[in-house]
Formats: structure tokens, C-alpha cells, sequence
């Protein structure tokens, strides 16, 4: 029998995750507000990597598309190229201390919002402001809060 309780748990943290990525919050915070469906997707695919991979990202980077207005398939592709570097290294990141894996996911996010970058950038003349990477530092700060409550939410007991 396959289990398949935990998979509605890890779609509604993602749809959770899209929900904190469009929180209307004032422009001030706003430049702070980390890719929360990115760090979701790449919690979970660190944690059942035959579950999570490179379908999901595409599949929920093309929601965030559609969600936020922009191109069409640059999240997907942001989406999918870091999720493919975790399922790569996903043995050796589960060893690593929650700091390392923070570096890790410092380089991730950082590509992400370089690809992001540089397809705005094909579109029209995009400048480089030092806010662009203010998501890019929070996002990696609040990875060990983020570890922590989707451990805690995939190790929780199932209702009956």
C-alpha cells in the first residue's frame, strides 16, 4: 500500500508558501520578503527526493508565474535548475549541519535570482538596484526556521 498522506502535506506548504510569496506587505518589507516557495521546494526535495523533484518545481514555478505576472516559465525554469542541484547533491546536503546547508541554500537562491535577472534583462533594460539581493540574505537567514517547522510538519502524527 502506498502512503500518501504526507503528499497533501507537502502540497498545502507549498500553496501556504505561494500565499507568503504574494502577502500584500508594505514596499519597505517587501524587498526582504525571501522566495518562500523555493526554499519549501527545496526542503522537501532534500526530504523525499523520489517524491519532490524537477515536475514539482516546474509545476509550482509556472503557478508563481502565473501568480506574480511575470514571463511565463521563468520561475519554472529558476525552479527546476535549483531543484535539479539538490537532487544532485541531496545525500550529502542530509548530513551537513543546518549552517552548511544554509550556505548551500545561499548559492541556490543566489542563482535563482541571477537567472531571474538575467531573463528580465533579455525583456528590457533591467537595472541591478542592491535591494535585488536583500531576498537572496533573508531567504538564507530564515532557512533554519523554515528546516525546522517543515521537519516538524512532515514528522507530525496523522489525524484520524
Amino acid at each position: 500500500m502506498i502512503n500518501t498522506y504526507g503528499f497533501g502535506r507537502i502540497i498545502l506548504t507549498l500553496i501556504i508558501a505561494m500565499g507568503l510569496k504574494i502577502a500584500p506587505l508594505p514596499h519597505a518589507f517587501a524587498v526582504y520578503n525571501p522566495d518562500w516557495v523555493l526554499l519549501t521546494l527545496i526542503y522537501w526535495s532534500l526530504a523525499f527526493p523520489e517524491r519532490v523533484g524537477i515536475f514539482h518545481a516546474w509545476t509550482f514555478g509556472l503557478l508563481n508565474d502565473v501568480l506574480t505576472g511575470r514571463l511565463f516559465g521563468q520561475y519554472a525554469l529558476a525552479y527546476a535548475l535549483v531543484i535539479y542541484l539538490c537532487l544532485l547533491a541531496h545525500k550529502r546536503l542530509r548530513q551537513f549541519s543546518l549552517i552548511q546547508q544554509a550556505l548551500f541554500i545561499f548559492f541556490c537562491l543566489l542563482l535563482s535570482q541571477l537567472l531571474l535577472f538575467f531573463i528580465k534583462n533579455i525583456q528590457h533594460t533591467a537595472e541591478l538596484k542592491p535591494t535585488f539581493w536583500l531576498s537572496v540574505f533573508t531567504g538564507t537567514l530564515c532557512w533554519p526556521v523554515v528546516y525546522t517547522v517543515l521537519r516538524f510538519v512532515r514528522l507530525a502524527k496523522p489525524i484520524n
